[in-house]
């Protein structure tokens, strides 16, 4: 685990991404939207990597899907810090650096959650803390690098650092073994993506994955210039507030994967929908500092619930045997909400005067939605 943690440590940095954007579009005479485009690309074809990852993962080969895609995922970042025009910064960053953070991610994931089968929540948790906490370490990091040398320099420093932690950390994984059939997992709960696909729980989860995710991939995305445009912070301080963001997101995984454990997933979910849209509420609505942080602890905390209680959920559904391919298919929802929550947020700030408040709106509209499927979920499943 030691290791696939410290691989996602890296890879993780994607959501610091809001740090480098406003700096790579003054550097390069961009507008912030059209950067914006290369988070979204990293994020949306994010299926692509994650299901061939599964697959790998499945027939015994997470290491290699994982030190393949730590390596892509750190020459794309150090390649960004070359980037001259925007279809290199969407090549780099958004191709070579989605694909290393998919493979990555993937056989990260469901590796190590076939270790622990008896506590799958604590475990995604855990293993998925490990992205959450890089932006607390990469943010700071970032902001520094670009202050004192370039945002060029930043990627280029971040890069070589990253491409050598992983070299190092792929000496410390070591492949679960295949899942058995056992009583207590009998061969019915094991379900493949063509008979996943068959099922109304794949649809609901599928949405409900997406709604969820959307509100903490428009604020991982844009935080600082929320913080910037909104609360009127500088972009230092703004940056250390990206870093409590993230570390929110990494706590949250870890509490929300170890609650489910006990509560069941469902009813953690119908939490995290309540706490999601009062959040936003409050992002929206008080105007100072205090508004801020509390806006964005919330939303930290919660999203990494989000992406702790899901790889459980899919797993207690379709089983462990192909859990890769199943929650690499499920992950269609993260990336439809990857592809349409920074764009969404960005462009109506653009409209606004930098205003995101229209956005959060958004957001609580669709946190509802996600409670009411949830609840939905938990009527004809009987579950808890």
């Amino acid at each position: 685990m030691v290791g696939s943690v410290f691989v996602l440590l890296c890879t993780g940095s994607i959501y610091a991404f809001s740090v480098f954007a406003g700096p790579l579009a003054s550097t390069n005479h961009w507008s912030v939207s059209a950067v914006m485009i290369a988070f979204t690309i990293n994020a949306a074809i994010g299926p692509i990597p994650t299901i061939v990852g599964g697959i790998m993962t499945d027939h015994g080969h997470a290491k290699l899907s994982i030190v393949l895609g730590g390596i892509l995922f750190a020459l794309g970042f150090l390649l960004t810090g070359t980037a001259t025009t925007l279809w290199q910064l969407y090549l780099y960053y958004g191709i070579i650096g989605g694909f290393g953070q998919g493979f990555a991610y993937s056989g990260c994931l469901s590796n190590t959650m076939r270790f622990f089968q008896d506590k799958k929540g604590l475990a995604s948790g855990l293993i998925t803390g490990g992205m959450g906490a890089a932006t607390v370490i990469a943010a700071p990091i970032a902001n520094y690098l670009i202050a004192a040398h370039s945002v060029k320099f930043a990627f280029i420093a971040m890069g070589i650092v990253y491409l050598i932690v992983v070299c190092v950390a792929s000496l410390f994984i070591k492949v679960a073994p295949k899942p058995e059939v056992t009583k207590s997992a009998p061969a019915t709960k094991e379900v493949n993506w063509l008979g996943m696909l068959k099922t109304r729980n794949f649809y609901l989860i599928l949405l409900l994955f997406g709604i969820g995710a959307f509100s903490g991939l428009m604020i991982a995305s844009n935080a600082s210039l929320i913080g910037q445009n909104m609360f009127k912070l500088t972009a230092t301080v703004a940056a250390t507030y990206v870093s409590i963001y993230s570390l929110c997101n990494f706590l949250g995984r870890i509490i929300w994967g170890t609650v489910s454990d006990k509560l069941g997933r469902v009813n953690t979910l119908m939490i995290v929908y309540v706490v999601i849209a009062l959040s936003l509420f409050v992002l929206a609505t008080v105007h100072s500092v205090i508004g801020f942080v509390v806006g964005i602890v919330g939303l930290g905390i919660c999203f990494g619930g989000t992406m702790g209680v899901f790889p459980s959920l899919v797993m207690e559904n379709y089983g462990a045997k192909n859990q890769g391919v199943n929650y690499g298919i499920i992950f269609l929802g993260y990336s439809t909400a990857a592809y349409f929550a920074p764009s969404i947020a960005s462009n109506i700030a653009a409209s606004h005067n930098g205003n995101f408040a229209i956005a959060f709106y958004i957001a609580i509209v669709l946190a509802v939605i996600g409670l009411a499927i949830n609840i939905f979920y938990k009527i004809v499943n009987h579950a808890k």
